[in-house]
């Protein structure tokens, strides 16, 4: 068993929208495929992957760096010791050979695009949706059969006002979803405010989440705090500089409601520095690391073993990207729930076509592997990319 070949290709996911530290006008993911020597129904079993929004393709890692290493693979250096399969944690070791560490940003999205499409021509060579291989190699055979699940949404645009905004939320409503969130921080608080309010009256304080993307300085996150205090938010994410440590504790020691952060953090060691410096709180704050940014399921899995062994349970963890590598892991792994992106990012963000949600909770369907060929317009344009 070999890999025959791996491509990648930028693909684009350009809109208007902004949060408050950056546009979106120009972003761009990776997309990769894993071609096998494994032939199934005619056709070589493949494993595909993208990374998230937010930190942009990573092409020139992947070419130069990362598949290279792969390519150059000794017989049997990526399988499974039985030689079965292949061995995410082999191959991640393989790729990152040589890599010096500490310094993450970049290099970890890159291979966490590689990795999801590692796990995928797994579960696929395994012939089991992925959740159900995570359960039953992690997880001592347990799952959620069905997996709480917020939009990421609210977004500022040009023209955006307080109707447009509750009519989005409205929508994600009608979608079947209960927990939304909205975006903050690109305007100063009186003008937020009336935002907030706007989505609290429509959903109530407690099924709203609030995201400020890592914009404020201390003083501002703790005025933020104050005012939405009373909304009882299910919870106020990214305050502050995404490693200001310090900033997110002398808010937690203030914010009564639960904090939710750890998109931008990158490594296991990341999200280790946070528990123990950050002030988290294990009894209501949240764990957001995306796999697809932070080199992926294989350092998820140690993310998991970290957490645990510190007091806190994997139930805090959701992971943030939108994708469906995440809905997978929350089903498998008994994680907290999962981000979705019904409504931008498209065509990548949000689930199989033919996932259903009902009352904020979606099941993860049997397809195999992720299921990306079950995303039909996603899946069109990654066969377009790479095949």
């Amino acid at each position: 068993m070999r890999i025959k070949d791996i491509r990648e290709a930028t693909a684009s996911i350009s809109s208007e929208i902004q949060n408050a530290y950056v546009n979106f006008s120009q972003m761009t993911v990776s997309v990769i495929a894993v071609e096998s020597d494994v032939v199934r129904d005619g056709r070589p079993v493949t494993g595909y992957g993208i990374c998230s929004n937010g930190r942009y393709a990573q092409g020139g890692i992947l070419r130069e760096r990362l598949i290279p290493r792969l390519e150059a693979a000794g017989e049997g250096e990526l399988l499974t010791d039985d030689g079965s399969n292949f061995d995410p944690r082999k191959v991640r070791n393989v790729m990152l050979a040589n890599e010096k560490p500490g310094g993450h940003g970049d290099r970890s999205v890159a291979a966490g695009a590689l990795d999801m499409a590692i796990w995928d021509l797994v579960a696929k060579i395994a012939e089991q949706p992925l959740w159900r291989l995570l359960s039953d190699r992690y997880n001592d055979g347990k799952h959620d059969e069905r997996v709480m699940v917020y939009p990421g949404g609210g977004y500022y645009y040009p023209g955006k006002g307080l109707e447009k905004l509750q009519d989005e939320m409205r929508g994600y409503r009608d979608q079947g979803y209960k927990v939304v969130k909205m975006k903050i921080g690109a305007v100063p608080l009186t003008e937020d405010l009336p935002r907030i309010e706007a989505v609290a009256d429509l959903v109530g304080g407690n099924d709203l989440a609030v995201d400020a993307n890592g914009r404020f300085d201390l003083t501002t996150a703790l005025a933020y705090g104050d005012a939405m205090a009373p909304f009882d938010l299910f919870w106020f994410e990214e305050p502050g500089d995404p490693l200001d440590f310090q900033l997110n504790a002398e808010l937690a020691a203030r914010y009564p409601g639960a904090l939710a952060t750890g998109e931008n953090l990158f490594s296991l060691q990341d999200a280790r520095n946070l528990i123990r410096h950050g002030g988290m709180r294990p009894d209501r704050d949240w764990i957001q690391v995306d796999p697809a940014l932070s080199y992926g399921l294989t350092e998820y899995l140690d993310i998991i073993e970290m957490i645990e062994s510190l007091g806190w349970s994997r139930r805090r963890l959701i992971p943030h990207g939108g994708h469906q590598l995440a809905l997978a892991m929350a089903a498998g792994l008994q994680l907290g729930g999962s981000e979705s992106y019904p409504g931008v990012f498209q065509p990548y963000g949000g689930f199989a076509d033919d996932t259903v949600i009902v009352d904020g909770m979606a099941e993860p369907g049997e397809h195999l592997g992720i299921g990306m060929e079950f995303k039909g317009a996603m899946f069109a344009e990654i066969r377009k990319l790479v095949g």
